[in-house]
């Protein structure tokens, strides 16, 4: 692709995007900027959210997974998600909208005191911050490819521009922005990949009913792996187990994703947010490892040699081997994926920093937007530099790093949650940090060292239940009497 035809049809994206942002943060307060005033159309977040659940780690890694020997065995982990959407409805949601929170990290404060509540947030930040960068790191990779690398310009100066255009457009509304933004970013999304899935159709000449059944009798089209449990880490029952815990603490207990929800009306329109994103969040990431599987017959058709890099497999087809229109939709996609999971991170890492640490929400609006606007800033150029550092130093698929980390750290915020909810006993508060520590310590060395310590047992995802058991093991040895 010419890279001066990247950067019009990329300036004119972020002009759409710059322009929603002014139109829907004018006369934003406050409240606007965390909870978008409580008037947020259920179906406008339902439809938003999946953009943002789906991200550039979706929409990069997922598809070149199944090209892996993993193959589909993800859409087990998709299919947990789905049992956890159900229990956050149902039992989170009801506890949030409860207690009217703008953080729901308050909820640990008011349960277990303020050591839990500052180690909770502190958690979410050091995730969040993590899982952005890995996000926002699949279009600053996709931009220095096809725009960046041709005129010369340095990854770096890739990074400080993505993350300087993600700032521009949140600082203000928050929220707010976000809801109408993620709206857009999500059309272009799956519009996107269902145009590469009819474009690889036509350029394998395939009517319908023969693109749909060389998919499913192709060997990486396998979805359901029952063998080796023990060592076999993409094993049906680990994923789809690791699937409900992993919507859990990354939904259910994420700052990010419940802010959205918690700017809804009430509770009705909530839940009935929740469970259309839920129907609609299965067959979305279906399509998504469709494009996979058909991006796998491709390469074996043209004698294309898979990447070392699965991640790599769609950029490289997209871009040098698809038509030019597939291309100019890659990049739409991509960056829409990216910025609008990327977006509602910022805000969400705002929004728990100045509420969670610094404690603003009791001070003079004046004072408020003058602390937002300096913590919002110095979160993206906190963000510029961990994607800086995570190019120099990545070296695994994104999407599986993305989740192993979420493992080690979300794990306490399970256990701390999980006492809070079901067991009506008060725990030793200036405790509580140091159980996080080192339930996070043990479920690395555990992680690392499973094969030789359990007989060859090997964890995938399901490592985030060993983390949040160590922590619930380590709360209930500190109970207060």
């Amino acid at each position: 692709m010419n890279p001066w035809l990247s950067i019009f049809i990329l300036t004119a994206y972020f002009a759409l995007i710059l322009l929603i942002s002014w139109y829907t943060s004018r006369h934003s307060t406050a409240a606007d900027f965390y909870k978008g005033g409580g008037k947020s159309p259920w179906w406008a977040v339902a439809f938003g959210m999946i953009g943002t659940t789906l991200s550039g780690v979706t929409f990069i890694s997922v598809p070149g997974w199944v090209s892996s020997p993993a193959k589909m065995t993800y859409f087990a982990v998709i299919l947990g998600n789905f049992v956890g959407y159900i229990l956050i409805a149902h039992i989170l949601l009801p506890l949030y909208y409860k207690l009217n929170l703008t953080s729901i990290y308050t909820y640990v404060e008011q349960r277990f005191g303020y050591r839990a509540y500052k180690t909770s947030a502190s958690l979410f930040l050091l995730s969040k911050m993590i899982g952005a960068a890995f996000r926002l790191f699949i279009v600053t990779l996709v931009l220095q490819i096809m725009i960046f690398a041709p005129l010369h310009i340095p990854f770096v100066l890739n990074v400080l521009f993505s993350v300087f255009i993600l700032w521009a457009y949140t600082f203000k509304g928050g929220i707010k922005v976000i809801i109408w933004t993620d709206l857009i970013q999500t059309f272009f999304l799956v519009f996107a990949v269902i145009f590469t899935i009819f474009s690889i159709q036509k350029a394998l000449g395939f009517s319908l009913g023969e693109m749909i059944s060389s998919m499913a009798h192709n060997p990486q089209a396998q979805i359901f792996d029952f063998q080796n449990f023990w060592s076999n880490p993409n094993n049906f029952w680990k994923q789809f187990i690791a699937g409900i815990f992993i919507a859990i603490v990354m939904n259910g207990l994420d700052q990010d994703m419940m802010q959205k929800n918690l700017s809804l009306k009430n509770i009705r329109e909530a839940k009935k947010n929740f469970l259309s994103f839920s129907l609609a969040f299965i067959p979305v990431n279906f399509i998504f490892m469709c494009l996979g599987v058909l991006f796998f017959i491709y390469m074996q058709t043209n004698g294309i040699p898979i990447p070392a890099k699965t991640d790599s497999i769609y950029p490289l087809l997209a871009t040098h081997y698809l038509s030019l229109a597939t291309g100019i939709f890659f990049m739409l996609g991509v960056i829409a994926a990216a910025f609008s999971s990327a977006n509602s991170a910022l805000i969400a890492m705002t929004t728990s920093f100045t509420v969670d640490i610094l404690n603003i929400q009791h001070q003079p609006e004046k004072r408020q937007k003058r602390i937002r606007f300096y913590t919002h800033l110095i979160n993206a150029a906190i963000l510029a530099a961990v994607i800086i550092l995570f190019n120099a130093f990545n070296n695994e698929s994104v999407v599986y790093a993305i989740f192993k980390f979420a493992g080690y750290t979300y794990g306490p915020l399970l256990g701390l949650f999980f006492i809070g909810i079901f067991f009506q006993i008060r725990i030793q508060d200036k405790a509580i940090p140091y159980i996080a520590f080192f339930s996070i310590l043990f479920t690395v060395l555990i992680d690392r060292y499973s094969v030789f310590l359990l007989n060859g047992y090997r964890f995938g995802f399901e490592i985030l239940l060993i983390n949040g058991l160590i922590t619930i093991l380590g709360l209930l040895l500190f109970r207060r009497r």
